[in-house]
C-alpha cells in the first residue's frame, strides 16, 4: 500500500524532468538561431489555435503558426511554431532565424534574448519546486511510515 506513496511522486518527478528538459533544448535551439544562425525571409502559411484544460477552472488557449522558408541552398523548409504574435497573420512575410545544419528548428520570433532566459528559468524554476515538493513528500511518507510500523505490535 505505501508503495504507491513512492511511486506516484517518483512519475511525477520523471515527467517534469522530462517537460524541463524539452523546455531548455527548445531554448537552446531558438537562441543558437538568433546568435549564430543565418536569416531568410519567411511567409506565414497558417495560424491555428490549440487549447489545453477544460472544465469551468482554467483554459489555457495557444496561437500557432505555420511558417515556410527557403534555406539558402534552394530547399524549402515549413514548420510550426507556437505562442507567436497575433499580429501575424496568413499570408505575412516573417523573418525566420536557422541554423543551416538543422533549418526544421527554425525560429520567427524575433530576438529578444532577455525574455527567453527569463521565460526559461521561470519555467525551470517552476519545475525545480515541484520537484523539491515530491521530494519532500517522499521523504515524510517515508517518516509516517517508518514511525507508523514502530507502533504496531
Amino acid at each position: 500500500m505505501e508503495l504507491i506513496f513512492y511511486v506516484l511522486p517518483i512519475f511525477m518527478i520523471v515527467g517534469m524532468v522530462a517537460m524541463a528538459t524539452v523546455m531548455l533544448r527548445r531554448s537552446q535551439q531558438i537562441g543558437r538561431a538568433w546568435e549564430n544562425g543565418l536569416t531568410a525571409q519567411g511567409r506565414c502559411l497558417r495560424t491555428y489555435t490549440t487549447t489545453s484544460g477544460g472544465g469551468s477552472t482554467s483554459v489555457s488557449t495557444s496561437l500557432h503558426h505555420v511558417y515556410e522558408f527557403t534555406t539558402l541552398d534552394g530547399r524549402p523548409v515549413r514548420f510550426d511554431e507556437a505562442h507567436g504574435p497575433a499580429t501575424v497573420v496568413e499570408g505575412d512575410l516573417v523573418t525566420v532565424h536557422y541554423l543551416p545544419d538543422h533549418p526544421e528548428q527554425a525560429t520567427a520570433h524575433a530576438p529578444a534574448r532577455g525574455k527567453l532566459a527569463a521565460s526559461t528559468g521561470c519555467v525551470v524554476a517552476f519545475f525545480g519546486v515541484g520537484i523539491a515538493f515530491c521530494l519532500g513528500f517522499m521523504a515524510v511518507v517515508h517518516i509516517v511510515f517508518a514511525e507508523s510500523s514502530s507502533l504496531m505490535p
